[in-house]
């Protein structure tokens, strides 16, 4: 155990286990750094203790709890031990999985990828393969058998496996991931009962919903690609995979057309003493039409949850004391429609694994279970603290101390001290909203996390603003369509019944300027769970949000001249506006502010978020998690030199969330400057370089050479023989006929040599047992057509059709043919073949985009923006090479190979790697010439060592040699500069030899130079 600052918050790198992590406290996080994974553990609700309270005896007693919400922690056993095992089986290399499910494991898991896998995505995705494939077998505990007791006990068997995933660690990439996992192993094993390739997801909004069409194998953009989740083998079974994407919302019971528009009365007239409603769908039909996209025959299906949180099955018992009336019947009203659109799917077809995917798999307020309360059937746990301590995502800071005069830290607890004088409840008229005041330490709290927010707005300005970032965002969460209108008011300013604009009190916030209301809203305010329903907005809202829907309208006409502003409804613009903000170039991009009707939805998903208050009650870290949540995906990837990311903050009033304080306040970090983002420019496609992606490589050794020599083959007569060609029949009496073999003469003398060459190769050069050798057949063709024109004797009245018409002369032809071929010895040459990527054989410099921390280099003669330097400050090498390149005068083009996919795989040791060379360099074109490019490794400086033996001999003699014998790529080199001592020489000389053809494209003697020439 070591001690450490809280200044240095991240202590794992994203890609690999975490290996170290804070100590938990009583009261949160403390600055003891420990060795090893972080327990799983969950915050289970209990009676909070009052702080400070003395026993008998007079002593203060400390209390074991969170008391920030009355909760204890408690361990998840079931997570903890399987999460041993499969750490286990982890490191035994996938042990008796699938050939298919071991490729896909070690594929994700391969650290010499580019597109890296983050660990909390593996491990999601390895525990629901272990489940399936190895638990219960082969000395593993079938931790199944719990999973399976607790479905019984919650899901009434619904089969349900819980993945449990941090805000922000990618939950979309498992659920790719699992479907690739699913079908490859369902196509290439169609018996297999433990897959399948049909799947049905369902989302808690049509946000998601939207988002989630990248799980479609032929969407644009999917992630099977973008993420590179399959070896390129198995890219074509994932196009088989059906997959139907949904909301919740359509599991409901929908009414049948023909009552539509009749009055309630009368429909209650119509059902009056009937217990079903007939004009209403029943669960099979509502099945058929949810799963109406599934073709081919029935089988079952696997179930992806998002958000899933929202879908359990509740007790029929009062709601938890506390939980606010309305959203307590709004979660139970969810969970019940999701359940049990499920319960009817499984019925109707058959559910084979029902996969959900939450960061707070926990039961809500009213369900009949403690608030908080962990799923039982989670069977993996990649938390918060696991996130934060691993930099996916921003670190929340909490306040932990101030100078008031009560107990609590104010701005932490804020409820405690404003929610008994906020309305709870409708006003009775708009006139109340004018001159309202808020209680004394809510406009505090409003004031202090403002000015924290005009420091980061100012360094925005200096430092982001003119990289065309967006602004940084400040999030309100508000209890209720009352409360949210007052705050929206005071920040953002307000018109009065007189028609006086009045400013808000934060300025940056104001949409009042002026004496007019600014054309671009810097702060809106949002219902975003109706939003999400597609359902219409409710007046009170819609009145409260006129003003900024006209704005917006107004914006969205001048960022769309063409398009009809007034088609579209209220919902659908403010619903855009909310899933913008922060997104460059949309209509959501200026905006400041967002003042939410409870809390944001989870498919709003802004990564500019920098403060978030909350003014609602929180009873849970539950909820605390969920409302923190929506504000901390970071705005950069980057990895940094120790291979972690750079800390980014978010500061939270408010919520008082036990995860992150610590003894005591650390400083405001301003946000770092942006990462430069490398990427491809527009009008340089001319300085475009494209490459082959290649699996491997193999080995032709082709037959000896076939000869055949006329001269010394015999003749081969063609004419009358013991069978006719015309037969005469005639009767007793009366006309006769003549039956002739025309057939014959109307064969064409390429037919011929063609049906000969066939039978030689099969009854021939075929030996018993052996595969046919289909490569000699155009050998064959020639030698009978040389055969036919040469050796030949064709009697008068015959043709050369003639050795078709019985099996017997064809025999006879073949035989002659084949006593008449010699073998030439000594001709069986080598000749190595590129195994291009069968669904991804070409790469380029086209559609390249990443930011990055690196030293970089602006190009010129490059198709992407710039090269970036390896090193902690930079690669001189690297830096000197890219200058040559810009200045020679037979380089076209060059591009520095980061994030290009430009691999070359060799084997080392007996264990394939990837090799990722440092530059393309495009050569300009001589007249009549192929396209030449160089393949240049710089080694040296502040580089690792160079290249081993093997990677240099592969490039040079291996791909390089596969790749000019296709042709079809144009020319390439491979040159290694072990010295900056005359590198414009050595670079030229590469250039020259390149030219010349000479060795440095390859081994001579592999090389085809009739097959390069011709582009066979």
């Amino acid at each position: 155990m070591t001690e450490t600052t809280a200044a240095s918050p991240i202590l794992n790198g994203p890609y690999d286990p975490p290996a170290r992590h804070y100590e938990m406290g009583r009261q949160g996080r403390t600055n003891t750094v420990k060795e090893g994974r972080r327990p799983s553990e969950s915050f289970i609700p209990i009676p909070a203790a009052r702080k400070g309270q003395q026993n008998q005896a007079g002593f203060v007693e400390e209390t074991i709890d969170y008391d920030l919400t009355g909760e204890r922690r408690e361990r998840n056993s079931l997570v903890n031990s399987l999460r041993r095992d499969v750490e286990i089986w982890r490191h035994r290399g996938y042990e008796r999985v699938t050939a298919t499910s071991r490729k896909l494991l070690q594929h994700w898991a391969d650290p010499t990828r580019e597109n890296r896998v983050l660990f909390a995505q593996r491990e999601a995705a390895e525990t629901a393969i272990f489940l399936a494939e190895v638990a219960g077998r082969h000395g593993y505990t079938d931790w199944r058998r719990q999973v399976d007791e607790a479905n019984a006990d919650h899901n009434s068997g619904l089969p349900r496996v819980a993945l449990k995933m941090a805000t922000g660690t990618g939950k979309t990439v498992v659920m790719a991931m699992l479907i690739a996992w699913q079908t490859a192993n369902k196509v290439l094993s169609p018996r297999d009962a433990r897959f399948a390739k049909r799947f049905l997801i369902v989302a808690p909004g049509i946000t998601i919903r939207d988002r989630l069409q990248v799980l479609q194998p032929g969407h644009t953009g999917n992630y099977y690609d973008e993420r590179d989740l399959l070896p390129s083998d198995l890219r074509a079974a994932v196009q088989q995979a059906q997959i139907v994407i949904t909301n919740y919302h359509a599991f409901l019971l929908r009414d049948a057309k023909e009552i539509k528009g009749v009055a309630a009365n009368t429909r209650k007239i119509l059902l009056a003493g009937k217990t079903d409603d007939p004009f209403t769908e029943t669960d099979d039909a509502m099945v058929a039409r949810v799963l109406r996209d599934f073709a081919g025959r029935k089988e079952q299906i696997v179930v992806f949850n998002d958000e899933a949180h929202h879908c359990y099955q509740d007790k029929p018992i009062p709601a938890v004391k506390g939980a606010p009336a309305s959203q307590t019947k709004d979660d139970l009203e969810t969970a019940r429609v999701w359940f049990k659109g499920l319960q009817a799917i499984q019925r109707k077809v058959g559910i084979k694994t029902i996969f959900d995917l939450s960061a707070t798999p926990f039961y809500l307020g009213g369900s009949g279970y403690s608030e908080g309360y962990i799923f039982p059937w989670v069977v993996s746990d990649f938390s918060l603290m696991d996130a934060i301590e691993s930099g996916i995502v921003k670190i929340p800071r909490t306040p932990v101390d101030d100078d008031a005069t009560g107990d609590l830290v104010t701005y932490l607890r804020l409820w405690d001290y404003v929610g008994t004088h906020l309305p709870k409840k409708r006003l009775s008229s708009t006139e109340a909203l004018h001159g309202w005041v808020p209680p004394a330490e809510l406009e505090g709290a409003l004031k202090s996390l403002y000015r924290s927010y005009t420091r980061a707005f100012e360094h925005w300005e200096r430092t982001l603003a003119k990289h065309g970032e967006p602004p940084p965002v400040f999030i309100v969460v508000c209890p209720n369509t009352v409360v949210s209108k007052l705050v929206y008011d005071y920040v953002a300013g307000t018109e009065t019944d007189g028609g006086v604009l009045v400013p808000g009190e934060l300025a940056r916030f104001s949409n009042v300027e002026d004496g007019r209301f600014l054309d671009r809203p810097r702060s809106i305010l949002v219902d975003s769970a109706q939003l999400e329903s597609g359902e219409a907005m409710k007046a009170d809202f819609k009145h409260a949000a006129a003003a900024e829907i006209e704005a917006f309208k107004a914006d969205f006409r001048r960022r769309s001249p063409g398009a009809d502003a007034d088609s579209l409804t209220d919902e659908d613009l403010l619903r855009e506006v909310m899933n913008t903000v922060g997104k460059k170039g949309k209509l959501g991009e200026g905006v400041r502010c967002v003042v939410s009707v409870a809390m944001l939805t989870e498919g709003w998903d802004a990564n500019t978020v920098t403060h978030i208050l909350g003014i609602r009650a929180f009873g849970s870290q539950l909820l605390c998690e969920q409302v923190v949540g929506r504000g901390l995906r970071r705005r950069s990837y980057a990895l940094g030199e120790d291979g972690k990311f750079e800390p980014e903050y978010a500061n939270v009033y408010g919520i008082p969330f036990a995860f992150i304080p610590s003894d005591k306040p650390g400083p405001d970090p301003l946000p770092r400057p942006p990462a430069i983002m490398v990427e491809s420019l527009p009008g340089r496609e001319h300085l475009r370089i494209e490459f082959p992606k290649l699996d491997g490589y193999r080995v032709e050794i082709p037959d000896e050479q076939l000869m055949f020599d006329p001269a010394t083959t015999e003749r081969f007569p063609i004419g009358p023989s013991t069978v006719p060609t015309r037969t005469d029949v005639e009767g007793v009496v009366g006309e006769g006929e003549t039956v002739t073999d025309d057939e014959a003469q109307g064969r064409r003398r390429q037919e011929v040599a063609y049906r000969l060459a066939a039978r030689l190769l099969r009854t021939h050069l075929t030996a018993l047992g052996e595969d046919p050798r289909p490569w000699l057949f155009p050998q064959l063709v020639k030698i009978a057509q040389q055969w036919l024109e040469q050796c030949v004797d064709v009697a008068p009245g015959y043709a050369i059709g003639h050795l078709l018409t019985s099996t017997e002369g064809q025999a006879e032809a073949a035989e002659a043919i084949h006593r008449a071929i010699a073998v030439q010895a000594g001709s069986r040459r080598e000749r190595l073949r590129p195994m291009i990527r069968r669904f991804d054989p070409v790469g380029s410099t086209a559609d390249i985009a990443f930011p990055t921390r690196k030293a970089v280099v602006a190009t010129e003669k490059s198709e992407v923006s710039h090269v970036t330097l390896d090193g902690k400050d930079g690669n001189t090498w690297e830096q000197l090479l890219a200058a040559e390149c810009e200045l020679h005068r037979d380089v076209l083009s060059y591009v520095k190979n980061d994030h290009l996919g430009f691999v070359i795989p060799y084997v080392h040791k007996g264990r394939t790697h990837s090799y990722l060379p440092d530059f393309l360099v495009r050569l300009k074109p001589r007249e009549d010439d192929v396209v030449r490019t160089l393949v240049v490794e710089v080694s040296g400086s502040q580089k690792s060592p160079g290249p081993t033996k093997a990677k240099a001999d592969t490039a040079r003699d291996q791909w390089c040699v596969a790749v000019n014998n296709h042709g079809g790529f144009g020319r390439w080199g491979y040159v290694e500069i072990t010295t900056m001592l005359g590198v414009r020489e050595r670079l030229s000389e590469a250039i020259d030899l390149l030219y010349a053809d000479a060795p440095i494209i390859g081994d001579p003697d592999l090389l085809d130079y009739d097959e390069v020439t011709r582009g066979a």
